[in-house]
């Protein structure tokens, strides 16, 4: 049946109206709704796909319901907002709904680390038999996506074999099973996501590739599609490869300094060498490495190589060379005779309020048990719900720092020149311009101990010290 224009010149001149064709876009489901999966789930709706977030805490739920951000991350908010403005974006705590509704599962959930060093997959397998319950009632071709670190082998050997149980299918039949790694930087990751420095796609069939490189052809028309195996390494491997330029330049660092020799003279030279040193972005010295990744990685990545009886010395010293840095820190003020330090920066990173493996907490705790008073000022940590469950994290997944997150919020100030107002050593642990504008209002005679190299020139002053130059 031909259609025509509601117009009657057009009809009387039977002249057909050409319809475009409307490319449909894959409806996906983002369980877990912790940093990678409410940065995925804004941007995927960004992209125009109908989204829906899964979480069983209630209160993530009802914030990304309304388009608010559970986290600190520029532009999140904005994203979230215009999603649900949009009908595009929604959240829910039924798990069994998000799949049936959608095409797609991308899964990112928590998968911390076990005593021994090893990944908890426990929130997986749990996640694989919910979504696997669901697919046995769902006839149509299902894409379940995991974006969590693990060990290679987690997908196909533990998430893939619930699947198939709880749902009576099989991978590449009934569903589609893929390794979808992410290489989002924590304060830059919604920009991150749109320009990716490398898209991984490790299936096991051709129709859940299509999908996937479908899915982000809007920001990566190149992906790099692999098996399932190298994908799940590849995620260590970078981030392995990331902490280990920090110990790296770390050390370097150590050992210019009583040579009198500026390692950053020696680093900037280094660095540019972009074809065989690669970026510079972590190769400079500073203060240790931390958050959500690197150093659960690191000690995966060397329980995998104890379990295969592989000696990897280098990445076996990573944890103790950055617990040298801590305590290199820690010397350095101590040298100073402090009677009240103020740090500046308590996040593992600017950007962000993330407290998770800060090294900054550890620095607190050392100078504490010493009898030092201690204020500080983050940017990023305000008092809130939010930063309540950081500190209910922080308590349980490091104890011995319970003493240190439960007086925080005594010795926080809220702006970087009440913190200094009477501290007589100064700690700079994050390159801000609050931070570095309110160095001004310091002590005459105060102290400043740089972990982050505050400036690109070295102050000659004996009221300065960097931790890995003069």
């Amino acid at each position: 049946m031909n259609v025509y224009v509601g117009n009657v010149e057009r009809a009387q001149k039977f002249e057909p109206f050409q319809f475009k064709a409307i490319e449909t876009k894959e409806a996906i489901s983002v369980v877990g709704l912790g940093y990678v999966g409410a940065v995925s789930l804004a941007c995927l709706s960004k992209l125009g796909h109908k989204v829906v977030g899964v979480d069983v805490d209630k209160s993530k739920v009802e914030s990304i319901a309304w388009g608010h951000s559970p986290i600190v991350e520029k532009g999140l908010s904005d994203l979230l907002t215009q999603g649900v403005a949009d009908k595009l974006l929604s959240a829910t705590t039924d798990l069994d709904r998000a799949i049936r509704e959608t095409d797609v599962t991308f899964v990112s959930v928590g998968t911390p680390t076990n005593e021994d060093g090893g990944c908890d997959t426990r929130a997986i397998e749990a996640v694989a038999k919910s979504i696997g319950k669901s697919l046995r009632y769902k006839p149509d071709f299902h894409v379940v996506v995991l974006r969590c670190s693990v060990p290679p082998g987690t997908t196909l050997n533990i998430m893939k074999p619930v699947i198939e149980k709880w749902s009576g299918k099989r991978a590449g039949d009934g569903f589609g099973i893929c390794f979808n790694p992410e290489f989002l930087r924590e304060g830059t990751a919604v920009s991150d996501f749109h320009t990716p420095p490398k898209t991984v796609i490790g299936v096991t069939d051709v129709k859940t590739s299509d999908i996937l490189s479908k899915i982000y052809a809007p920001v990566d028309t190149n992906p790099i599609v692999t098996s399932i195996e190298v994908a799940e390494l590849v995620k260590y491997v970078d981030n392995v490869w990331h902490a280990t330029k920090v110990c790296f330049a770390n050390e370097v660092g150590r050992l210019c300094k009583p040579m009198g020799i500026d390692s950053h003279a020696v680093m900037d030279i280094f660095v540019q060498d972009t074809k065989l040193n690669l970026s510079p972005y972590y190769l400079k010295p500073g203060f240790a490495f931390g958050g959500s990744c690197l150093p659960k990685e690191v000690r995966a990545v060397t329980h995998l190589a104890r379990e295969l009886d592989v000696d990897l010395p280098l990445m076996d010293a990573l944890m103790p060379s950055n617990d040298e840095q801590i305590d290199q820190a820690v010397d350095l003020i101590q040298r100073t005779k402090p009677q009240k330090v103020a740090i500046l920066g308590v996040a593992f990173k600017p950007g962000t309020d993330d407290l998770r493996e800060s090294p900054v907490l550890e620095l607190i705790s050392a100078l504490q048990k010493d009898g030092i008073e201690v204020t500080a000022y983050d940017p990023a940590i305000k008092p809130g719900p939010h930063i309540e469950k950081q500190f209910d994290y922080m308590r349980h997944a490091a104890p011995h720092l319970k003493a240190v997150v439960d007086a925080l919020p005594t010795y926080l100030a809220e702006t970087p020149e009440t913190a200094l107002e009477t501290a007589d050593t100064i700690v700079i642990a994050q390159n801000q311009p609050k931070i570095r504008s309110a160095l001004k209002s310091r002590q005459k005679d105060a102290v400043i101990v740089d972990l982050v190299r505050i400036t690109s020139t070295a102050p000659v002053s004996s009221c300065y010290t960097g931790i890995g130059w003069s």
